[in-house]
């Protein structure tokens, strides 16, 4: 038996194009304001917010909610599962690279 095609290794909930941006820029493990992670990947609100859901029902990111002085503001920082799954998924895009070269 062959190995399996490296597509094979793909997450469907970390690759789609936002959500890899998401954990992309959170990868450094410290938390990015809601609108700074907008502003970065050219999001709408609504769009982000839905893949912050799918990607904290995953498990993969946490997010606080902060008020106090001024406008509440949402801080999103990724989480162990989420390091490990946006590893994995780099890893099978190298993995993709190496087969298509």
């Amino acid at each position: 038996m062959t190995d399996p095609h490296p597509t094979v290794g793909l997450d469907d909930t970390v690759h789609q194009r936002s959500r890899l941006g998401i954990l992309a820029l959170l990868r450094s493990g410290v938390g990015i304001e809601f609108a700074s992670i907008r502003n970065e990947l050219h999001l709408t609100d609504g769009n982000l917010n839905r893949h912050l859901k799918v990607l904290e029902d995953a498990a993969f990111i946490s997010s606080r909610r902060e008020t106090g002085r001024g406008r509440p503001r949402t801080w999103v920082t990724i989480t162990a599962a989420g390091q490990a799954a946006l590893e994995q998924e780099l890893a099978a895009l190298r993995a993709l690279i190496a087969a298509a070269e």
